[in-house]
């Protein structure tokens, strides 16, 4: 049986982020708003978890998991290193729209599907979720839908494809225009636009200080 916590209210929403949080802790999954779509999150440590919200999805480990994270420190334990270019865009857009894949730290014991050694990662701009992800510390984050449908832009839409797969549900009210975030791939040394979406290439590029194209 799932909750909804009205996030929009004071003490809902305290009492919304302590039940995710023991929700995460014991393994479950949290719907939760984000500045661009609604997610559905786990614990990034909890294997079991994780395939769980694959199977919520209705989707299997051939599109990884992207990690979500509370402050720019926590990714210097999640990679292998931070390349300057990563730094760069992290203290432009971040919080934000961005989305950045990196090496992972090879330490990590985590299996977020078929990474092939890279994480992808994203400081969202939203005070719920940096609540939440400020209490658990990382988690796995994909947009709140079944795969082939249209993303959750509101809790209720959320519950409507993942009904009580989900633990607790943490209603921010409507996220506004549903834009997915931006991914810039760093593995390779030259940045690689994976996705367009709310940080632009020109935003981008003036950053770097270099032309970025978004891969076809």
């Amino acid at each position: 049986m799932s909750t909804v916590y009205d996030c929009t209210s004071p003490d809902s929403r305290e009492e919304g982020l302590a039940a995710a949080a023991n929700a995460v802790r014991a393994g479950g999954l949290v719907v939760l708003p984000t500045d661009t779509v609604y997610g559905i999150g786990a614990d990034a440590f909890d294997s079991n978890a994780v395939h769980a919200l694959l199977a919520a999805k209705g989707r299997g480990p051939d599109m990884p998991v992207p990690v979500l994270v509370g402050s720019w420190s926590t990714v210097d334990g999640l990679v292998m290193s931070v390349p300057q270019q990563a730094r760069a865009l992290i203290e432009a857009f971040w919080p934000g729209g961005l989305s950045l894949v990196l090496p992972q730290a090879p330490s990590l014991s985590w299996d977020l599907g078929n990474t092939r050694g890279t994480v992808n990662l994203r400081m969202p701009l939203h005070p719920v979720a940096l609540d939440l992800l400020r209490e658990v510390g990382p988690m796995a984050v994909s947009s709140a839908n079944r795969t082939g449908h249209p993303p959750a832009s509101n809790a209720d839409q959320a519950r409507e494809q993942l009904g009580d797969s989900v633990q607790v549900y943490l209603d921010g009210g409507p996220s506004g225009e549903p834009i997915a975030s931006t991914i810039v791939d760093l593995t390779q040394g030259k940045p690689r636009v994976l996705r367009e979406g709310a940080v632009s290439l020109a935003d981008l590029s003036e950053v770097l200080g270099e032309e970025l194209e978004a891969d076809r």
